[in-house]
């Protein structure tokens, strides 16, 4: 059985080497996607108010990089749970920065929440802008309430967001305590909310370094919808039984990719 590389094993040079080529490729073809997302967007704005085929692009950018790196896999399990129309709360585990190319690789129409800060990052940040995505300062209360209002309103148009209720991204890939702002605007909003879990996308890149994993195996299982209803507007409970079920279905997902090697 072949042995997991850590998150915390101290990189060679070779991973330097291709982490170094993979960022300057990132960084080169995303000047040439930008000026396509910013054509798609103009072309399409007239009868696409709300961004469908300019966020389906952006899935297509960000798996640009699966597509064209031979040693990074993804998986995609359950995706039929998805919807192409219709409010829905998504929500996912959070390992790395590598989760929000894994992510898009659902190919399905959906609004992130992020980090204001990843706005205001050139090409990336500008597209993340043209597609309407909702950003947030975390900590900062009128930032939450500008947050769940725009969330508000893009679920009140039938189109899902996409939020990590752990709000930041975890530093050994166990799962932390959840957030209630996922589960509030379901319950508000009277929506199902469709939990999905991510393996083995801490190794693409962990919280802090800049080196990338060589070799990567990323899963995403999108699990079946869950109604608010069923929980009488207790966001707590709601809140808890999605977390205690992410969390089993996260063991079950490292219990497989163990015993396949």
């Amino acid at each position: 059985m072949g042995v997991e590389p850590s998150i915390h094993d101290r990189p060679g040079t070779a991973r330097v080497l291709l982490s170094s080529a993979l960022w300057a490729f990132l960084a080169l073809s995303s000047a040439v996607l930008f000026l396509g997302a910013l054509l798609l967007w103009a072309l399409t704005r007239p009868f696409d108010a709300d961004g469908r085929a300019l966020h389906l692009y952006s899935c297509f950018w960000a798996q640009v990089y699966f597509y064209l790196n031979p040693w990074w896999h993804l998986r995609v399990e359950g995706r039929e749970h998805l919807p192409w129309r219709g409010a829905a709360v998504l929500v996912s585990n959070h390992e790395s920065l590598g989760d929000i190319l894994v992510l898009f690789g659902l190919y399905r129409p959906f609004k992130w929440v992020s980090k204001a800060e990843n706005f205001k990052l050139p090409l990336i940040g500008w597209n993340m802008r043209l597609n309407g995505y909702v950003p947030l300062i975390r900590g900062d209360h009128a930032s939450v309430l500008r947050m769940m209002a725009g969330c508000e309103r893009w679920l009140s148009r039938g189109v899902p967001i996409l939020m990590f209720p752990e709000g930041t991204r975890a530093r050994d890939g166990k799962m932390k305590a959840f957030k209630d702002g996922a589960f509030t605007l379901c319950v508000q909003q009277r929506c199902p909310l469709i939990p999905m879990v991510l393996s083995g996308t801490a190794l693409t890149l962990p919280k802090h370094p800049l080196v990338f994993q060589k070799t990567v195996h990323a899963r995403v299982r999108v699990l079946e919808p869950i109604d608010p209803a069923d929980f009488a507007g207790d966001v707590h409970a709601l809140r808890d039984h999605v977390r205690d079920l992410m969390v089993r279905e996260k063991a079950r997902m490292e219990a497989e990719r163990t015993a396949r090697g």
